[in-house]
């Protein structure tokens, strides 16, 4: 396939739909995606990730998909180093409430999965008055943290805070957490689908059985004592946009550029991008809520027009 430099600067991608106990309609609702069931929880917007790959839409890559296209075209990536694609980016609907869970780092789920550690953040697209995340433990040790799981002692070990729309949290791999009812997120996280539950409520599915746990694992991969990690959020202003940097490390960098007229940025890196309100133009393409592209190391000039708001990432 001869792949034209100005035919391949963005990728757009058609997302992947999980069903989810605790899902919702809200992603056909906000966004006007077409979803499997009024129990859809989560779009997977930018993955290359074997559990669900995103499908090019555009140019002559349009029906391969992204772990494909990653491999054959590594020009279109700086050459990234990685066997696999390293980031994946979600939109959660928790129509209820999420699992209490913990991911894996590297080093773990690399040997014992054979995936990716999971470090992720989120950006809370919209809550209801008064919605909570789980978001770390009370216990000090390993044995506390045990003997607390197995005596139900939940109440006492879990740390409960409130959220807002608008707010960025960031789960470093070993974090306790879960997204509660009401809130609806755009993740950015590692390129992995290694989840160990907690807790889940004993629920019970459509068959009258409750979710596996993975608590043995659990205990094993997460931080203790809890510790919250300290953030720097730096704005920066181009013209009439802004430019705000949640994170930057080793993992990933996310930003949000709130793009007031028009913003023109000089780029030689691929970046992932998600639309999460407004709409316009880059690059003359179209765009609006719920686009989602990657913008390849080919591309020199980004040129956004219009009033929008997006999330980046990238490696």
């Amino acid at each position: 396939m001869d792949i034209g430099e100005k035919m391949n600067d963005l990728l757009f991608l058609k997302p992947v739909f999980k069903e989810r106990i605790w899902g919702g309609k809200r992603l056909q609702t906000e966004f006007g995606y077409e979803i499997p069931s009024d129990h859809t929880g989560e779009c997977w917007a930018i993955s290359a990730h074997p559990n669900g790959a995103s499908v090019i839409m555009n140019g002559p890559l349009a029906g391969l998909s992204l772990d494909t296209v990653y491999l054959k075209y590594r020009h279109l990536f700086n050459h990234h180093e990685s066997d696999r694609f390293p980031l994946l980016t979600k939109i959660l609907d928790a129509n209820d409430d999420l699992s209490v869970q913990v991911h894996p780092d590297d080093a773990y789920g690399l040997s014992v999965e054979g995936d990716l550690g999971k470090t992720e953040c989120w950006y809370v697209l919209d809550a209801l008055e008064g919605s909570e995340i789980i978001y770390g433990h009370t216990a000090k040790s390993k044995a506390e943290l045990k003997d607390m799981i197995e005596k139900d002692r939940w109440n006492d070990l879990l740390i409960k805070k409130k959220v807002k729309k608008g707010d960025f949290i960031y789960v470093p791999s070993g974090t306790i957490h879960a997204i509660g009812k009401g809130i609806l997120i755009l993740e950015s996280q590692q390129s992995s689908d290694t989840t160990y539950r907690v807790f889940d409520y004993h629920r019970k599915d459509d068959h009258g059985k409750e979710r596996e746990l993975h608590i043995d694992q659990s205990i094993e991969v997460a931080m203790t004592p809890h510790i919250d990690p300290v953030l720097s959020i730096k704005k920066a202003n181009l013209g009439s946009s802004v430019i705000t940097t949640f994170v930057s490390n080793e993992f990933f960098t996310v930003e949000k550029w709130d793009i007031h007229e028009s913003l023109s940025i000089k780029t030689n890196h691929f970046k992932l991008i998600s639309i999460i309100s407004g709409s316009g133009f880059v690059n003359g393409h179209s765009i609006q809520k719920g686009s989602h592209f990657i913008v390849t190391s080919i591309v020199k000039d980004l040129v956004f027009k219009g009033e929008l708001s997006l999330i980046c990432s990238y490696v």
